[in-house]
């Protein structure tokens, strides 16, 4: 071979290196977009294709269709009570006059977000409890549109009528939502079914056989707000992905991810504090 043509191939090879790691670039990035909290679980399963062709809608009792949502979009908006914000779309837990805020952003059908609730909110409450800081939650349903189905804006419109409740009524329908128990996988969308919320919801003392929370479920009440809470979500300034937290308006991290112990939460709140 000369080395003409060694020099040839060398060239060409290197060619084709840059090229794959081009295209490995834009894959990593497009899989950062859907990944929830760097789950590298979740890029996995959406690499492997499950994505909408495993997602499973949920049940008749629910609107599992994005046309029944368009027509939600027409409708005319009823805010929860128990909310803040231009219209509504903040809940906010806590004493609002607290000298720290610390706002959550986060999808319902999130799986990263369910670990973290399971693992940091009770910690996350009795700070609240405590007087430490208030608690903003923010709520998203970006995976409706990256996964396929309509669970997020389901649960978020069951949500609003949990808060229209009380305050602690969300926060206890957060929990169970977010639980081990309860919470269907990514790929499924079990939240599509108002059975399923209202089942969940029975193990909420304030929303256990409660006829209004039930009505405002089945008849979608707070559906266009979900809507709008989600559009506020899609707003916000340096949000990528959930869960996302937020100290007094600055990222709080452990390293360069979300504090998901309840030690690192504390470890990163400690430096703000």
């Amino acid at each position: 071979m000369s080395n003409r043509n060694s020099h040839q191939n060398k060239q060409a090879a290197r060619e084709r290196l840059r090229a794959e790691r081009e295209r490995q670039a834009k894959k990593d990035k497009t899989r950062r977009r859907l990944v929830v909290g760097g789950s590298v679980v979740a890029v996995l399963a959406v690499a492997a294709g499950i994505g909408i062709a495993a997602t499973q809608l949920g049940g008749s009792g629910g609107k599992s269709s994005n046309a029944s949502w368009d027509a939600a979009a027409k409708q005319t908006l009823v805010e929860p009570a128990n909310t803040a914000g231009k219209g509504g779309t903040d809940i906010v837990v806590g004493d609002p006059k607290a000298k720290h805020t610390l706002d959550i952003y986060q999808d319902m059908r999130c799986p990263i977000c369910s670990v973290f609730e399971q693992n940091v909110g009770d910690t996350i409450q009795k700070d609240v409890k405590d007087g430490k800081y208030k608690v903003t939650y923010h709520i998203g349903t970006f995976l409706d549109r990256n996964m396929g189905g309509t669970g997020s804006k389901n649960a978020l419109s069951a949500i609003g009528a949990a808060v229209n409740v009380s305050p602690e009524a969300f926060v206890a329908y957060n929990q169970a939502l977010y639980s081990k128990a309860n919470h269907p996988e990514e790929t499924q969308d079990k939240f599509a079914d108002d059975d399923y919320l209202l089942k969940i919801a029975q193990q909420v003392p304030a929303l256990k056989d409660n006829a209004e929370f039930k009505k405002n479920v089945t008849k979608g009440t707070f559906d266009k707000w979900a809507l709008n809470v989600s559009e506020t979500f899609d707003n916000a300034k340096d949000v990528t992905g959930t869960p996302t937290l937020k100290f007094d308006g600055e990222k709080l991290k452990k390293g360069d991810g979300v504090p998901m112990t309840p030690a690192d939460f504390e470890s990163a709140l400690k430096a703000r504090l």
